[in-house]
């Protein structure tokens, strides 16, 4: 059995999509549709699928089986809404949505017509975070987590549009470490942060220093900035601190994981594997969509509920504005 995908947006992350579902089994984009028509067509000629400009046209047209959805936050909610009068699945990039009340249309239309929404939230995905998750047992209750993406990469060559967005950190990879935090410790229940403009070339913040509490009573301390100095640059990992009662897991710049118990320290690694299409450093990325797109396809199946689903993300959007909130008000936010 194939399953028939489309996808929506022909940019420049939307490549690792087509570049990892042409090596899922039993998948098959069929089609694509970008506005911009030179930017279908190449993706069609590169991947053996049919252009269109006309979303409405194409699921019309093909009637596919799922829909990846990976254009910018402002066209989400319209074309979410439209997919899911025509798929069995739809998948939306991350930020999800603007609003809650966005957020909360989306999840409510594919309820309404039992149709499973999963955000692309890749970041839990990427294997150091999925290897970490899993040897959570060894430390016991989780207690405190520390995770920091802080870099100089830049970012803006070839997505310069993220230079003028005003909460850049926090909607653009602050929603992927909230994701991350809440994965490996559960709900939140407030929220304080500080947020700076490292860089004068952009107009938004560029840098936060998130505090959260979370329902268990842990608590973890978030921090990303996209003006860092550092040599090496570890971009684009993110490096975690994490601490129970009987230990700490520690994930390094090198994709070194360290398991600190009361008898000693192990350390491993846990670089994922370069995908054939794929290259240094953006490997880990690549690889993590490879993997969130293979539990995509077990979501199709029924073997899985998928991860994170609209649902969740909903929460995780929820978490971002009050951090936004927070951070503008200079006061702690309760969720």
């Amino acid at each position: 059995m194939t399953h028939r995908g489309v996808l929506i947006g022909c940019g420049f992350f939307a490549r690792n999509h087509m570049e990892a579902w042409a090596r899922i089994d039993g998948v098959k984009i069929v089609a694509v549709c970008d506005t911009d028509a030179a930017k279908a067509a190449g993706y069609a000629a590169a991947f053996g699928a049919e252009a269109f400009t006309d979303a409405g046209a194409m699921l019309a047209r093909v009637k596919p089986d799922f829909v990846d959805i990976a254009t910018t936050v402002q066209s989400h909610r319209a074309l979410v809404e439209l997919a899911a009068d025509h798929a069995r699945m739809v998948i939306c990039q991350k930020p999800f949505a603007e609003t809650l009340e966005d957020g909360q249309a989306m999840v409510a239309a594919c309820a309404a017509r039992g149709v499973a929404l999963l955000v692309h939230e890749n970041f839990r995905w990427q294997r150091p975070v999925r290897e970490m998750k899993a040897a959570m047992g060894a430390v016991g209750s989780p207690r405190f987590l520390r995770l920091a993406f802080r870099h100089g990469y830049d970012i803006y060559a070839n997505q310069p549009y993220l230079a003028g967005v005003q909460d850049l950190a926090l909607t653009d990879v602050g929603l992927h470490l909230f994701d991350m935090v809440r994965d490996l410790m559960g709900d939140v229940t407030r929220v304080a942060c500080e947020t700076q403009r490292r860089n004068p070339a952009v107009t938004g913040q560029d840098a936060f220093t998130a505090l959260l509490r979370h329902g268990s009573g842990a608590v973890s301390s978030v921090e990303c900035s996209f003006y860092s100095v550092l040599d090496p640059d570890p971009f684009p990992q993110s490096l975690a601190l994490l601490e129970g009662d009987e230990g700490t897991l520690e994930l390094t710049a090198g994709y070194r994981l360290r398991l600190h118990s009361r008898t000693g320290v192990r350390e491993w690694d846990v670089e994922p594997v370069c995908p054939d299409w794929g290259a240094r450093p953006w490997h880990l990325i690549q690889e993590s969509v490879a993997a969130f797109q293979a539990q995509a396809v077990a979501v199709l199946e029924g073997r899985e509920a998928g991860a994170p689903t609209g649902a969740h993300n909903l929460e995780t959007l929820r978490l971002t504005l009050a951090a936004i909130d927070a951070a503008k008000t200079g006061k702690t936010v309760e969720l």
